[in-house]
């Protein structure tokens, strides 16, 4: 069974809202070995949505519509449908009455414009909808079976599981076992991970690979389709292990993985502690490692000092250092992380600064100049990365860049490893 998504609304196709709804159903729909050939995202055009209906209905054997059926002049799915149908509309007798018990039990009458949500396409069915107005629509076009459900995230699912996951339980016998994960990884390029992973990515390889970047990750993505789960279990683990494998220190977890939720765990389970001083992220890094529950056991605080005087009188850097190297330099963020480990008591102490632009960057130091130093109970160490991008991502790429600085020390419990991020900091 292959299934072709449609998600319906003006404020999807002009970008104003976020469509979660299709990336939703489709995990939904590959758990059920159901592989989503296309997702479409239509604007509140009644002939448009139909063309689509009726174009999907001879590709796919299952249609997924969501949005389209509330009681405005602009929701125009249950319409599109029935034309896609070559049918007219005719009220619905239960739905109607589900509706008016509905505003009956809340003291009000319902309005006559509510009465279109009743209206069903002749020989198609309603479905019930258990946490909202709206009914969902049921019909069959060409082979295709057709679900619509409101767009409202939260009616959508509902409706799913009580009316049409049942039905492909039923139906998608024989359907192929789709299993996914996601590798991902912090320091290489696109284009230097896909160089590492060239063979498996083969286009006519089971599993497929495939990677896709954001904010600075690069994410491995890996997909086994088998008619038999114990080997599309197999096959997957085999993939995902050559693929961590050959990227090496990079990868720092899978699937729901963050860095610094990966590095805290890593912290917690040592029994160490971390502080930070922070220029010019401005506190990143902190937020960063608070937004993980529990990271408190790790993380005991930092220090933001954007300022020259401040990174003096709170993290105890000497004047005369910034006087002849710059804020911007190895010296200071070295004398930076110590002062952070020797005020907080930490374990270990990062510190960064840099040149985050628009403005600010010279010939020596241009814009995405950035360095960042590690303070352990033995020694301290600093590189110097060369990001690239606006303000908001060299500074997110610089706090990330200071949390790998820690996990990699972290592996082998040495300093050594950080000559890895000095060659590598320029693609991170």
């Amino acid at each position: 069974m292959q299934a072709i998504l449609l998600s319906i609304g003006d404020e999807l196709a002009l970008g104003q809202t976020v469509d979660t709804n299709t990336a939703w159903l489709a995990a939904q729909l590959a758990a059920l070995g159901i592989s989503t050939r296309l997702h479409e995202t239509v604007s509140d055009d009644r002939r448009l949505i139909a063309a689509s209906i009726g174009w999907a209905s001879t590709k796919a054997d299952l249609i997924l519509i969501s949005g389209g059926l509330g009681p405005t002049e602009d929701d125009l799915t249950r319409q599109a449908l029935a034309d896609a149908l070559g049918v007219g509309l005719i009220e619905d007798a239960a739905s109607m009455r589900t509706l008016e018990t509905f505003f009956r039990s809340r003291g009000y009458a319902m309005a006559e414009r509510n009465r279109v949500q009743a209206m069903c396409p002749e020989g198609a069915a309603m479905i019930p909808n258990p946490a909202g107005t709206a009914p969902g629509i049921r019909a069959k076009l060409n082979d295709a079976e057709v679900f619509v459900t409101p767009g409202v995230p939260r009616e959508m699912k509902a409706m799913f599981e009580a009316s049409v996951l049942p039905f492909l339980r039923e139906h998608a016998g024989g359907a192929k076992t789709i299993l996914t994960t996601k590798i991902n990884t912090f320091g290489l390029g696109e284009s230097d991970v896909a160089e590492k992973l060239a063979d498996l990515m083969q286009r006519n390889r089971n599993p497929t690979v495939g990677t896709t970047v954001s904010h600075g990750l690069c994410s491995v993505r890996v997909r086994a389709e088998f008619d038999d789960s114990g080997r599309a279990r197999n096959e997957l683990s085999d993939t995902a292990s050559q693929v961590e494998s050959r990227l090496g220190p990079i990868v720092f977890g899978r699937d729901d993985d963050t860095l610094q939720s990966t590095l805290i765990a890593m912290l917690t389970e040592r029994g160490k502690t971390v502080a930070t001083a922070e220029s010019c992220t401005g506190g990143m890094i902190g937020a960063m490692l608070t937004d993980v529950p529990g990271s408190s056991a790790a993380y005991l605080g930092g220090w933001v000092t954007y300022t020259n005087e401040l990174k003096s009188s709170q993290v105890g850097v000497p004047p005369e250092l910034i006087e002849r190297h710059g804020a911007v330099s190895e010296s200071v963020v070295i004398a930076m992380a110590q002062g952070a480990r020797e005020r907080s008591g930490a374990d270990y102490a990062v510190s960064v600064s840099g040149v985050a632009g628009p403005g600010g960057g010279t010939p020596e130091k241009p814009v995405g100049t950035v360095w960042l130093a590690l303070s352990t109970p033995d020694a301290a160490v600093a590189r110097c990365a060369r990001l690239v991008g606006n303000r908001a991502s060299i500074r997110d790429r610089a706090a990330k860049c200071a949390l790998q600085m820690i996990r990699l020390t972290l592996i082998d419990e040495s300093l050594d490893n950080l000559r890895w991020l000095a060659k590598n900091g320029k693609q991170a």
